[in-house]
């Protein structure tokens, strides 16, 4: 049956810890909750480039610990509703169970039995929480440029024009160089060499980003990993509504495999050429890392690059080629180069620009020491406003309290 559809959903993935932006980014507080070097958190950032899209409610996935983070922030964006549904994850089990949540989510809303509701089938867009992207009007024309053939059945992807030979991203082979070519290979992250094979190839970066209709991405996953349907699908079988949030049966949810979409099913699906890649160029980064971040920042005539309220009184005395982060203190530097400098209330960063992809090494060794400061800021954030943790001692704690006006607890399970 031919579908006339007219609702895209976008379906914007929440979860992860962001463990190489510490001491920033913490299990409790990961990275697309952040505001780094904007008014609004990465989480605000990824909806707010949808402005200008025709597009419903979208479908947030988080887990338990970040229920209230995603629904304050989403209702501090959007709509006095709260702007967004909310699946909660019990346990992660990577995209393509949660892309199903969400596909279950939405066709559960239609009357598959009626030419109406046929017809209003909607398309996810699938999106990270914790994605950068400058140049939003190039963004949105790529959507747009895979809507026809996305309606007709076919998975879109958007593919990143590379701007070097990375070793950090998955690749896709694409058919032709034309702004929309079918995808003839989803390859994994290559070393150096293959790396620049690939960019002289015309290979684009993976960026994780889909355009599906939701039943066909059900019916793919049906055919390819039935496993990861049925789990699913008795995850949401017995769902529970509190508040903003949609809560899935656990246990259910947890026997469900741990897989990628990239594996699951677009892999195996590139091979039918049933998959479809619009080519980005719009500033792309995914903020993997505190190097990341002075990619795309703003610099000095030395090439330094802060951020946070302290940094901007920071003094840099012959120092180049550096980032600095500092909530609240003056950092001074001198006769510095290359370096990621990172100042929080309760932990301090020093680290080569080029070694930050191994600051989860240090995550690690706080984890095994048993300390708190890979878990938690010192200020810690609540539906009504947030408190600090001054001082505490064996028989004592003092917080600062600071209530948001009108704010009150919003009671949940």
């Amino acid at each position: 049956m031919d579908y006339v559809i007219s609702m895209i959903v976008p379906v914007i993935m929440a979860g992860g810890s962001g463990t190489r932006l510490w001491p920033m980014s913490r299990t409790a507080f990961p990275k697309q909750f952040l505001a780094l070097g904007n008014n609004l958190t990465m989480l605000q950032q990824t909806a707010a480039r949808l402005d200008g899209l025709d597009c419903a409610r979208p479908i947030i996935i988080t887990n338990e610990e970040h229920r209230f983070l995603a629904a304050e922030q989403m209702r501090s964006h959007g709509t006095d509703d709260g702007g967004a549904s909310i699946i909660l994850e019990p346990a992660g089990r990577n995209t393509a169970p949660a892309i199903a949540l969400a596909a279950l989510e939405l066709m559960r809303s239609f009357d598959t039995t009626s030419s109406t509701q046929e017809e209003r089938a909607p398309i996810m867009l699938v999106l990270a929480a914790d994605h950068v992207i400058q140049d939003v009007d190039a963004f949105q024309a790529s959507i747009k440029s895979l809507l026809p053939e996305v309606e007709a059945g076919k998975f879109g992807t958007l593919g990143i024009v590379p701007t070097e030979p990375s070793t950090g991203y998955g690749y896709i082979k694409r058919a032709g160089s034309s702004e929309i070519s079918t995808v003839k290979q989803f390859v994994e992250k290559p070393d150096a060499e293959t790396a620049a094979s690939y960019i002289e190839q015309g290979y684009l970066w993976n960026s994780g980003m889909f355009l599906i209709r939701a039943d066909r991405y059900l019916e793919e996953l049906k055919a390819y990993r039935p496993d990861i349907l049925e789990a699913c699908e008795k995850a949401m079988a017995n769902t529970a509504a509190d508040l903003d949030f949609i809560r899935v049966d656990k246990a259910a949810f947890e026997s469900c495999a741990d897989e990628s979409i990239d594996y699951a099913v677009m892999e195996p699906l590139s091979q039918t050429g049933n998959v479809i890649v619009s080519s980005l160029d719009a500033g792309w980064n995914d903020v993997g890392s505190w190097s990341a971040l002075w990619d795309i920042a703003d610099k000095d005539q030395q090439g330094n690059a802060l951020l946070g309220d302290g940094a901007q009184e920071s003094i840099l005395e012959d120092t180049r080629n550096s980032f600095v982060f500092s909530e609240n203190r003056l950092v001074s530097t001198l006769g510095l180069d290359n370096l990621v400098v990172v100042d929080t209330p309760d932990a301090l960063l020093v680290a080569d620009k080029d070694k930050v992809q191994n600051v989860k090494t240090i995550v690690a060794q706080i984890k095994q020491r048993g300390g708190s400061e890979h878990h938690q800021h010192r200020e810690v954030y609540r539906p009504w406003g947030k408190y600090d943790s001054i001082d505490s001692g064996e028989r004592y704690q003092v917080k600062r309290i600071t209530v948001n006006p009108g704010a009150k607890d919003r009671k949940s399970t």
